[in-house]
């Protein structure tokens, strides 16, 4: 089996992580708020006026993950390490634990207004069951105040792949098939368990201090998924999406496959397959046109795309222009990962 570490790519960077709040966290977290002076607050520190002493009039019932006992005022929160729709996720470190952790932020009010509870909740449901896959990312706890709900996360410190990606414009195929062999992992655990990831992307990939994936944010996912079961929701990053999706059609758990072709090609060859800075034309690009790969990848990287996804053309239907159009419906990852780090067992290999 070829070994490939990626560890001298990486540095643990908990050492020298700022001790001090910046603006854009205290602004956040509101530590400026006369509101939130009521009692004396640490002021590296948040505490909601009704985290204190007050009664939560919005409580969210989060479940087993909860801890009621747990208050903003624990944790040291550093800086803004992600952004998001509902919120953003912190650095922050526990004061008596001392230990770094990814806090996810999220406010009540934006999720309440756009009806969006089922999802959060879903995400939560899709953490608590990652604490068994190394290459996703776990939620060991979570708590709220009246504003807020708050996740604490693994902290996962090399930075989100599409960093590392646009800094060296591709990777070479053996570390560009090491990531995706790690990938094709995580998915086929979360398929095992029934849930649809639906948003594979460089920007949703995190690189451990060891160079290991972690796959994050889990707001897309489709839970209930049962062998071939399917579901319409449109959903996903344009540059991914599967032409199922794009067609409105029903889909199944191959367009996670699709996902990982895409970011497979994006990491050997610097850009998503199809991509095109016109949307239109590149959803037309991937409904209709075939993947063109150039000679300069073994035989292996192209068996690697020609199986998990993005290859395959079927006679699903037609474009106006006489050429097939393209399905994600294709074979599944199992073998095509022989020779490297990791080799990802069938999905029921997790049940």
């Amino acid at each position: 089996m070829v070994k490939f570490t990626l560890a001298k790519f990486f540095r643990k960077s908990d050492s020298t992580e700022s001790e001090t709040v910046s603006p854009e966290v205290r602004s956040f977290l509101s530590l400026d708020n006369p509101r939130n002076a009521s009692e004396p607050v640490d002021t590296d520190t948040f505490e909601d006026s009704e985290a204190m002493n007050g009664k939560d009039n919005n409580p969210v019932n989060l479940g087993p993950s909860e801890k009621t006992s747990v208050k903003p005022s624990d944790f040291e929160f550093l800086k803004v390490i992600g952004k998001g729709s509902f919120g953003k996720v912190l650095l922050a470190r526990h004061k008596n634990e001392s230990k770094m952790f990814a806090i996810k932020v999220l406010q009540k009010q934006a999720i309440m207004k756009r009806n969006e509870v089922k999802h959060i909740m879903s995400e939560r449901n899709v953490l608590l069951k990652n604490i068994k896959h190394p290459f996703l990312v776990g939620l060991h706890y979570s708590f709220q105040t009246q504003d807020k709900l708050y996740f604490v996360l693994d902290y996962v410190n090399g930075g989100e792949l599409f960093f590392h990606l646009q800094r060296e414009r591709y990777f070479p195929e053996q570390r560009a098939k090491f990531y995706a062999a790690e990938m094709a992992s995580a998915i086929g655990y979360l398929h095992s368990l029934n849930i649809i990831y639906r948003d594979l992307k460089p920007e949703n990939i995190l690189l451990d201090s060891k160079g290991h994936v972690t796959l994050t944010d889990f707001g897309l996912c489709k839970e209930g998924i049962e062998g071939m079961g399917t579901t319409s929701t449109f959903c996903g990053t344009p540059e991914y999406l599967a032409p199922e999706v794009l067609r409105k059609q029903p889909y199944d758990k191959t367009v996670d496959w699709w996902c990982l072709g895409a970011v497979l090609y994006e990491m050997m060859y610097g850009l998503p397959p199809f991509y095109s800075r016109d949307t239109a034309e590149m959803y037309d690009n991937i409904l209709y046109k075939p993947l063109r790969l150039r000679t300069n990848v073994s035989s292996a990287a192209r068996s690697i795309l020609e199986g998990v996804s993005i290859y395959k053309i079927t006679s699903v239907g037609k474009s106006a222009g006489g050429g097939k159009m393209v399905s994600a419906s294709v074979m599944e990852a199992d073998n095509m990962f022989q020779g490297f780090s990791y080799v990802p067992p069938a999905e029921d290999a997790f049940s």
